[in-house]
């Protein structure tokens, strides 16, 4: 196996660079928290500053926070540019807008430096599991290079097109994904209000067409009035913002997906942020006045 670089050690971030050293892949990672390095080191996983990943590695992944850090952590003093062998692979898997991930593409396109944007959907129980689903964006031999480390972090991975095609259908999975919370949380509240078992309504119709993933994975968190982030609404939340600033570029009316970001930005001002994006619910139950579970 290749060297490789893994800069991220987030809820997904961690998880998926132990599945690639359990994998028998030589590891080498960078995160901004010294504590979370030091955890890294207590479990067996190398360390090392920016400028060795892309020194000391063949293929680097990253999984941060926004673009703006994707940018600075590539193109930055003491960034992967400063120090990068090559041939190699840079393969962004944070949740950033097509417009960066084409620029992190073109530039390094200048440089004889191959890149992907390769976002995931699974959340930390399937980053863990190491079942994540990769939606990639770039070139047929970048994507060959990357292919057999998705295959060890996800259960599957498909090469969507050009530069930012990966991106494009991360930002359509946050729409389908928190629009469908959001829908759930509605139905519940009024399940819930109107003097019906949530329970019982959830075995009766979760076999049938309003059944989905969404629904088996979040309602029980509902039920159960647990929050633990797999995935937070502060990141949903900047995934949607994401969104709505695509279509403002291309010119496209998302009303469903506006609306939703004013939902977020509620849960902002009553500090539900780090909750998992099924406490949206909150957001609906405090209209109703009422609690669901």
């Amino acid at each position: 196996m290749k060297k490789i670089g893994f800069i991220g050690l987030g809820i997904m971030g961690r998880p998926m660079a132990l599945n690639l050293l359990r994998a028998g892949a030589d590891v080498l990672v960078n995160d901004a928290d010294n504590n979370v390095l030091r955890m890294a080191k207590e479990q067996g996983i190398h360390t090392g500053t920016i400028s060795a990943v892309g020194r000391e590695c063949d293929l680097v992944f990253m999984i941060l926070p926004n673009g703006d850090i994707v940018k600075e952590v590539i193109f930055g003093e003491g960034g992967l540019t400063s120090s990068i062998k090559k041939p190699q692979v840079i393969c962004d898997m944070s949740s950033v807008t097509p417009a960066e991930s084409q620029y992190c593409h073109k530039r390094l396109e200048q440089m004889g430096i191959g890149f992907a944007d390769a976002p995931v959907s699974g959340g930390e129980p399937k980053a863990i599991d190491g079942t994540l689903s990769f939606m990639v964006g770039g070139d047929e031999q970048s994507y060959q290079l990357l292919k057999p480390y998705f295959e060890i972090m996800g259960s599957s991975s498909v090469l969507i097109g050009g530069s930012g095609s990966g991106s494009i259908a991360k930002l359509a999975n946050q729409i389908i994904v928190n629009l469908s919370i959001a829908a759930v949380s509605e139905a519940f509240v009024l399940v819930k209000k109107a003097g019906a078992d949530p329970r019982k309504v959830y075995e009766a119709i979760r076999g049938g067409l309003a059944g989905s993933e969404v629904l088996d994975a979040k309602l029980p968190m509902i039920l159960k009035r647990d929050f633990t982030p797999g995935g937070k609404i502060a990141i949903n939340h900047k995934d949607i913002k994401n969104v709505l600033e695509t279509a403002k570029d291309q010119k496209i009316p998302l009303p469903f997906t506006a609306q939703l970001f004013q939902v977020m930005q509620a849960l902002d001002v009553s500090g539900n942020m780090e909750d998992d994006h099924c406490g949206i619910i909150q957001y609906f139950e405090r209209l109703a006045g009422v609690e669901v579970g």
